[in-house]
């Protein structure tokens, strides 16, 4: 796989906030697809409710499913990016949001996490049971180190519920990324975008479960770290934040992989340090390591507007599809072809 940068996105900060800002509006098609999600809320079993957005396609096509990052939802521009190419390829798409992320506060005592491997294992087995087809699952950054955290967690019997897995600009090493994101232009920038939308949630969720934690400790946290100190951790059984960010961390069971898997991170990634990417050593004989050199944080915008978003779903997408037996592959290739 090969990735060019666009020319006029130079470095990391910018080939990750064009797309997410701007990108989606530059292509008509991605916004129109919004209007054709056909939303289902499914209740858990611990009395709460997840809801998804799917794009149908014949029961027997292939399923991809897309597990969000941070705050984001089936509107992100990469969700986006990746319905249109699941559209044109002719399967199935559907975004399962985590706790709280689909425009609607959920009811439990919890939200999600960067180690929700259980929520993933719940929701997979789930679409495995009522679709046909095979399944094939990415997450975006905070979901696709879940989803190498449920990778791992599975081992063998992954292989039954998925066909392939990939992850996009994961922080599989959350303390070296949780770090990062506190200091300078992270902290600046990034960190208050995403506290402006998970402070209000939590607040909202103090509301529902008064005494859940301090309000004023909530006030006062202005990075990730503290946030996650008062509320992540506690919330979802981790002692504190380095707890959470040590167990939670794809990185250390990598090579516990048993099913094919891609590991997608730019180098130039202002979330993720270069220096905690995996090597080739560290991983399974079924992982699969892209690490170019340009693309930023979920950006990998390349040529220029309305195109320049399907270079990440193309190859992404690609390397999922090609994970099927050949037959399937084949199938997959003569239906496809009747979208174009």
């Amino acid at each position: 796989m090969k990735y060019v940068a666009s020319g006029w996105l130079a470095g990391g900060h910018l080939q990750t906030i064009w797309p997410a800002l701007y990108g989606r509006h530059w292509h008509s098609r991605l916004q129109q697809l919004r209007r054709h999600y056909q939303r289902e809320r499914w209740n858990t079993p611990d009395g709460d409710f997840i809801d998804l957005d799917f794009l149908a396609a014949a029961p027997d096509r292939p399923l991809l499913v897309l597990f969000h990052g941070l705050e984001g939802s089936s509107a992100s521009h990469y969700a986006l990016a990746f319905a249109e190419y699941a559209q044109t390829q002719g399967v199935g798409f559907v975004v399962p949001h985590f706790r709280g992320c689909s425009g609607e506060i959920n009811l439990a005592p919890r939200a999600y996490h960067s180690g929700d491997f259980e929520e993933i294992d719940w929701i997979l087995q789930r679409l495995r049971r009522q679709h046909a087809g095979p399944l094939l699952a990415v997450g975006v950054s905070l979901g696709g180190n879940a989803l190498m955290r449920w990778a791992q967690e599975s081992g063998r019997q992954a292989s039954q519920v998925v066909s392939a897995v990939a992850s996009v600009s994961a922080p599989l090493d959350l303390t070296a990324s949780g770090l990062a994101m506190g200091r300078g232009f992270n902290r600046q920038v990034y960190t208050r975008m995403f506290m402006a939308s998970m402070k209000p949630k939590a607040l909202h969720k103090l509301a529902q479960h008064p005494g859940l934690f301090s309000r004023h400790a909530l006030h006062a946290a202005r990075d990730l770290y503290a946030f996650d100190n008062v509320f992540t951790a506690p919330l979802h059984g981790f002692k504190n934040t380095l707890d959470y960010w040590q167990r939670a961390s794809a990185q250390p069971r990598l090579d516990q992989i048993q099913v094919p898997a891609l590991l997608v991170n730019a180098l130039n990634d202002p979330f993720v340090p270069a220096s905690s990417l995996p090597q080739t050593a560290q991983v399974s004989r079924h992982v699969t390591l892209w690490q170019p050199r340009q693309g930023g944080h979920v950006g990998f915008a390349s040529g220029r507007p309305p195109a320049h978003l399907r270079a990440l779903p193309e190859a992404v997408g690609g390397w999922l599809m090609a994970q099927l037996p050949p037959p399937l592959v084949q199938t997959h290739l003569r239906t496809a072809q009747t979208y174009g």
